[in-house]
């Protein structure tokens, strides 16, 4: 477990590297991209268990509209898509279906997701101030 979350807290951090040197990249859309496709990935693990496909159908829904929301209206939504992502990965396994996940993905998935969401948070803070302050 513990080297999953190193795992996943180095690609959190990788991730967002990536999107801050690619100048061609626009990091609203590529973490929306991101997040949505994170939430669609669970569906394929668990498409063999009609009642995990069908939890799994209603959060790729819902974290794909988070990131819609991230991308149109502010980054605050996906900021919180990612944390809400991350929890619902460490809470997964008290659902009363066959957990059909890789081992140890839930610390992987919270450390990358948190990651993520703290890091959309902060930049997501600094540009409703910026905006305040030239008012």
């Amino acid at each position: 477990m513990t080297l999953a979350l190193i795992i996943g807290l180095s690609l959190g951090f990788v991730s967002i590297l990536f999107a801050r040197l690619i100048k061609q990249v626009d990091e609203k859309t590529f973490y929306g991209l991101l997040l949505a496709a994170i939430g669609a990935l669970y569906v394929g693990f668990t498409w063999t268990d009609t009642t995990s496909f069908i939890i799994n159908c209603v959060q790729c829904f819902v974290f794909g509209t988070l990131a819609y929301f991230g991308i149109r209206k502010s980054l605050f939504f996906m900021a919180a898509g990612f944390i809400l992502h991350g929890s619902f990965d460490w809470v997964y396994g008290l659902f009363p279906v066959p957990d059909l996940r890789p081992p140890h993905y839930d610390a992987f998935c919270l450390s990358i997701d948190w990651v993520i969401g703290i890091y959309l948070f902060f930049i997501a803070y600094r540009q409703l101030n910026a905006v305040t302050k030239k008012r």
